[in-house]
């Protein structure tokens, strides 16, 4: 199959399709904005690059040869596609079109993560998202390789990423419901002296671990660790199963599980602090307008 000519442009045939539906030079002619003496040397233009003839012309009758019909299909066709290429491509460019990985941890998941995700999506139906559960160190490392493009983790990161603090929940003690202590409004630190402490591994989050490790220190006792897991419902099953206490976000109450009691501790608690990070952008404008659509979603979220 030959090639059209490449004198042949857009406008061509969008003149043509024009004729070719109203089968009238004047009404065409109006309705691409030109002259009819233009549409009409135009027309004859692209008989002369296609060499055939499309239109039986007379003073009172514009027909389309068999030629002209097939062309009429095939051109209508291919217009539609170059319309909605443009379409698209502005799309892209307003961030409307194209995907977004996000990493997330467990404490965002249950707080302020799916109202985020909700809403970008309700405005941005045509953006595909990834979701990806990672630790913060993982996230951390997979946003500067860019495996990720955006996420919620804890800080501190590494000082390539940009973070928008969006979230600091305070940290409560988790407890089996016949624990002797579940009976009281509040638990001192000293009073788990003798607890065995369930924590996360001190990788996942070394500063919160590190708070916890001086909390206790400043009550006079090193915290006798019975198991290091991840992620935090499983902590949870594992306070639920009476093999510990936990220190844990205070969103994991969301969880709702059988045979844990949650309570504040009397000392100022630890802190978990949530937070949005991304690759920080190189100089210039952004290439990136999905993510900036995300993050003036998340944004907006916070100021609400």
């Amino acid at each position: 199959m030959s090639e059209i000519p490449p004198q042949v442009e857009l406008r061509h045939l969008r003149y043509f399709v024009a004729v070719a539906q109203t089968l009238h030079f004047g009404k065409a002619a109006e309705q691409v904005g030109i002259t009819q003496p233009v549409l009409s040397d135009q027309i004859r233009r692209l008989e002369q690059l296609l060499k055939v003839q499309l239109l039986y012309r007379t003073k009172r009758v514009v027909k389309l040869t068999a030629a002209g019909q097939v062309l009429l299909e095939e051109a209508t066709q291919l217009l539609t596609q170059a319309d909605v290429a443009v379409v698209r491509t502005r799309r892209a460019a307003d961030g409307k079109l194209g995907s977004l990985t996000i990493g997330y941890t467990g404490p965002a998941l249950y707080t302020v993560m799916p109202d985020i995700v909700r809403t970008f999506r309700d405005r941005n139906p045509d953006i595909h998202l990834s979701l990806d559960e990672r630790c913060t160190s993982d996230q951390e490392a997979a946003l500067l390789a860019d495996e990720l493009e955006v996420g919620f983790l804890h800080p501190p990161v590494d000082a390539a990423l940009s973070l928008h603090p969006i979230l600091r929940e305070t940290m409560l003690l988790a407890l089996p419901e016949d624990h002797p202590l579940a009976s009281q409004p509040q638990i001192s630190i000293k009073q788990l002296a003798k607890e065995s402490f369930i924590l996360f591994p001190r990788e996942v989050g070394p500063n919160l671990y590190a708070s916890i490790l001086r909390l206790c220190a400043e009550a006079g006792f090193v915290p006798r660790v019975a198991q290091e897991v991840t992620p935090q419902p499983t902590m949870i099953g594992m306070v639920a199963a009476g093999m510990g206490i936990a220190l844990v976000s205070a969103s994991l109450q969301q969880i709702g599980r059988t045979g844990v009691v949650y309570r504040e501790l009397v000392e100022p608690a630890p802190t978990l602090e949530l937070a949005i990070a991304w690759k920080a952008a190189a100089p210039g404008p952004s290439q990136r307008p999905v993510l900036q659509n995300f993050l003036a979603v998340a944004q907006a979220w916070q100021a609400g």
